[in-house]
């Protein structure tokens, strides 16, 4: 979860390794790797976790969350934050947290914020429609040992932060920071269409 930075020479490594594993698809070998993390073109909101340890710059989690007092996490850095506004959050071992819905942008590395937080225990978003590929007559063609396959490549050896990845009707769900579409074209080159689905935690407002 911690956001990894891949120099060029890196991101070769990785694609040459994908390259050697069974798990690819038939286009590994024209596939250009995205940005580690795209930036978004405009204001996006995430919900996730704020959390700050002592003088240390507060991150924003949008990933997975260690279920411990103080709560354990790792994540980009959260700009132009303030403590002193907020009224719902805890301290504990010098570790302050709580959960949001922040607005703000996001430029590939740093969240910046740019409108007032909103406790996730008060938001009320927008409903969203939901994806077509969870709907089971746009059912994958995959199988569920091939997704598993493809999930262990995805989490720990290419050039892309991922958050969460599950398989759920034919398809390996991957959630990122952001995507601008290079992401989903990478997969699709790598693996073909219809087979890696990546989500965004970051939304567009």
């Amino acid at each position: 979860m911690t956001l990894r930075r891949f120099a060029p020479a890196a991101a070769g490594a990785a694609l040459l390794l994908l390259a050697g594993c069974a798990s690819m698809g038939p286009g590994e070998q024209s596939a250009v790797p995205p940005a580690v993390s795209p930036a978004a073109p405009g204001t996006v909101v995430g919900q996730g976790t704020v959390l700050q340890i002592g003088d240390d710059a507060p991150q924003l989690c949008l990933g997975a969350i260690a279920e411990s007092y103080p709560p354990q996490c790792t994540g980009p850095e959260i700009v132009g934050w303030n403590w002193d506004a907020i009224d719902i959050k805890e301290t504990a071992n010098d570790v302050t947290w709580g959960t949001f819905a922040v607005f703000g942008t996001w430029d590939g590395a740093t969240f910046a914020v740019t409108e007032d937080p909103v406790p996730l225990a008060l938001y009320d978003p927008m409903m969203s429609d939901p994806d077509p590929r969870l709907d089971p007559e746009n059912a994958g063609e995959s199988s569920d040992a091939e997704l598993r396959a493809i999930q262990e490549v995805v989490t720990t050896d290419l050039p892309v932060d991922v958050l969460f990845s599950f398989s759920e009707n034919g398809y390996l769900f991957v959630t990122v920071y952001y995507d601008d579409g290079s992401i989903q074209e990478f997969f699709d080159t790598v693996y073909g269409p219809d087979v890696v689905a990546v989500q965004s935690a970051l939304v567009a407002v």
